[in-house]
């Protein structure tokens, strides 16, 4: 398949916007004191480890009642093994906070 020369042309452009728009226009908003920043990044990046282990969690449901619905055994097993480690993935900051002592 071949693309023509001026949808090379448009795309390459619209690449350069988006980055100018990106890098020059974005301000930085940066706190006084380094330890907000990485208290801020950590909050940040478990609450996406957070959503990821209540996306596990839901599935872990789903696995278990398609299980019961089939009576299929190991489904049931990889069910309740999902629903678990979602559980540990989604409280992993309060467990985490737990062994520390913080």
């Amino acid at each position: 398949m071949k693309i023509s020369n001026k949808t090379k042309r448009t795309f390459a452009v619209c690449c350069a916007l988006v980055l100018v728009m990106t890098f020059f226009t974005a301000p930085a908003y940066a706190a006084d004191d380094p330890l907000t920043v990485v208290n801020n990044l950590s909050n940040f990046i478990f609450g996406l480890i957070r959503a990821i282990g209540l996306i596990l969690l839901g599935f872990g449901i789903v696995q278990i009642g398609l299980s019961l619905k089939s009576h299929d055994p190991s489904q049931r097993a990889n069910g309740f093994l999902t629903l678990a480690g979602g559980v540990i993935i989604t409280f992993a900051k309060e467990i985490l906070n737990l062994i520390t002592g913080g």
